[in-house]
């Protein structure tokens, strides 16, 4: 055998950022300039300096992917969550991204975002069991 395989469960192993560097190097000519960039909002009480929710995510390939989105509750249902999701893809749009896309558990948000314009482009069933993820996609010249 001219490998040893062996087993890891370090959350930020080294050996993931050769594989990470591995790969972009393998991707560069297709990405060119759509390379990473991250592009995320900080939420923060009025006049409190400690961070309490906000969108991060971040431009890669054209597209935009929003990997968290989080409010406390007294601040949902407020149109704070919406307006962050304008200013990402605006700004996201500006950075030369055609859309934007998302996943999202059955008990979280997928009404808010397909009221925004997503679209469901895929689902995978008891994940975590029981319920469902969802991916959701927005091309941003369709509105």
């Amino acid at each position: 055998m001219m490998a040893e395989i062996t087993l890891s469960e370090i959350e930020d192993d080294p050996a993931a950022k050769i594989a990470l560097d591995g790969l972009s190097a393998l991707n560069a000519p297709f990405i060119n300039q759509h390379g990473y960039k991250p592009l995320s909002l900080v939420v923060r009480r009025k006049a409190e300096d400690a961070p309490v929710g906000g969108a991060f995510g971040w431009c890669f390939g054209g597209w935009y992917y929003l990997h968290l989105l989080f409010l406390p509750e007294d601040m949902r249902g407020t149109g704070l969550g919406s307006d962050l999701l304008t200013r990402l893809e605006d700004e996201a749009r500006d950075r030369g991204c055609i859309g934007a896309w998302v996943d999202t558990f059955s008990f979280q948000a997928r009404p808010f975002y397909e009221k925004h314009g997503y679209a469901l482009f895929g689902s995978i069933e008891d994940q975590p069991p029981g319920h469902a993820r969802h991916f959701l996609f927005k091309r941003f010249n369709q509105g």
